[in-house]
């Protein structure tokens, strides 16, 4: 990820939760930018925009035109609504483009284990390393025919160049397991149970 998305953005005048919620009625995103040793600066974004700039992305490197000045920065945190589609604050940690910055991966597992096996996600997220213009959007775990009795911890993960883990190497990532008898016959009776259960009256 080389190229920042541009977002445009205000000054934020007002202040509280009464501000904040016009803002949001007018389709406006309330976000704050802090980092470098600067005071944060809360400004107003353009909440569509933003929501499609973040989606499927949650370390997206963005560049905030704030009424003419350029601003290098990525989502440190995002405040989602509970219900429907929507962001409603962002909080931005300002960048340049030759440091490094420590965020947290999600992980992506792709492949299918060897037959009669089952994978468990035993970490969702991998802290790392990288550079503010190379963080990947995810890491990729190949389980492609990987035996039952296989753990794969952080240290055997495949990272892109430049970008180092920060979590303990010995953490595991993901679990493939070959499925216990027992496992099955609870699943099956957990199914038999919910067919025999009587209709509510």
């Amino acid at each position: 990820m080389s190229n920042a998305i541009t977002l445009k953005a205000t000054v934020r005048t007002g202040s509280g939760k009464g501000a904040a919620r016009q803002a949001r009625r007018d389709g406006r995103c309330p976000a704050v930018i802090y980092g470098h040793g600067s005071e944060p600066r809360h400004i107003l974004l353009e909440e569509h925009a933003t929501r499609l700039a973040l989606r499927g992305n949650e370390n997206a490197l963005i560049n905030i035109d704030l009424e003419g000045e350029d601003l290098l920065a990525i989502a440190k945190d995002i405040q989602r609504h509970p219900i429907r589609p929507g962001v409603q604050h962002v909080d931005f940690l300002l960048v340049n483009r030759n440091e490094r910055v420590d965020v947290e991966v999600p992980v992506n597992v792709i492949g299918t284990p060897a037959p009669g096996t089952i994978h468990m996600i035993e970490l969702d997220h991998v802290e790392v390393t990288a550079p503010a213009v190379a963080i990947p959007e995810a890491i990729d775990v190949d389980i492609t025919g990987v035996e039952g009795g296989t753990i794969i911890t952080v240290a055997d993960l495949a990272l892109p160049k430049d970008v180092q883990a920060i979590s303990d190497a010995e953490l595991a990532v993901v679990n493939v397991t070959i499925p216990t008898a027992r496992d099955a016959g609870d699943a099956a009776g957990d199914e038999a149970g919910s067919e025999a259960a009587p209709a509510a009256e």
